[in-house]
């Protein structure tokens, strides 16, 4: 991120040019817990209280949507004791988070596929999502055991068999009979995607949905980004010229 980015307050950020909705891959816990010699769980652990900070200034700021990338298919991957450890705090995190959603008018949502979670994990998510189903000042939508490949192949899976059915003409498919069987339908595509920790590359997180979202990468560590970061990261993208593949005329 540049350093000379000036920090406004949330008062001077122009509401009428705020992302509609943000998406944020949330890296660098790991390496936070390395540097401060800790083990990797208290890295995550600390990266939840990041989570509840943004959650709160997007809620502050009118943000409609924000998406976090919190856990993907290949993390499946992980060390058992850490994939353990990261849904024993996701179930923390959302049973402590659930009357503040619902006080704030926050809806929670997921992407992905859920059903591989644990069941006790499963449960509780599911709890806190039909507590908010009617709450519509604000998304917060989880990405859990999500991949962006896997979508696209269960998107074209659900086309398949609807045409193979005779319930859709395949001479009728477009963006928006793909953008309808995507996990985020219904939503609208990502203005903005932010990446912590200094990795450019997008990690197999919305592939079809950030087509055109403005991408901010900061160095910063996901446990070690701030509020200010965030509203900094706004204003620069305010500043950007969003033309969608056309051309200015004079």
């Amino acid at each position: 991120m540049n350093s000379d980015l000036s920090s406004p307050p949330v008062s001077e950020l122009d509401n009428t040019r705020l992302p509609a909705h943000v998406a944020i891959i949330m890296d660098g816990n790991g390496r936070w817990a390395k540097k401060k010699l800790l083990n990797r769980v208290k890295g995550h652990e600390k990266g939840a209280d990041t989570v509840r900070a943004i959650v709160r200034a997007s809620r502050e700021i009118g943000i409609s949507v924000v998406t976090l990338y919190a856990f993907s298919t290949e993390n499946w991957q992980r060390p058992q004791i850490e994939v353990n450890a990261l849904m024993g705090l996701l179930e923390r995190f959302l049973k402590s988070e659930k009357e503040e959603l619902t006080s704030n008018n926050i809806r929670l949502s997921s992407i992905g596929q859920i059903q591989r979670l644990p069941g006790k994990t499963l449960k509780v998510l599911e709890d806190v999502k039909a507590a908010t189903s009617e709450n519509d000042g604000m998304r917060l939508n989880l990405a859990l055991s999500y991949g962006g490949r896997a979508e696209l192949l269960q998107m074209v899976s659900r086309v398949a068999h609807k045409v193979k059915s005779g319930r859709l003409d395949p001479d009728a498919i477009d963006e928006k009979v793909v953008v309808d069987h995507l996990y985020t339908s219904g939503m609208p595509d990502p203005d903005l995607l932010i990446r912590t920790s200094g990795e450019m590359r997008l990690s197999n997180f919305l592939l079809w949905q950030v087509a055109y979202a403005e991408i901010f990468v900061t160095d910063t560590l996901w446990p070690d980004f701030s509020r200010e970061e965030y509203i900094r990261i706004l204003g620069e993208y305010q500043r950007r010229d969003r033309r969608f593949g056309k051309v200015d005329l004079p």
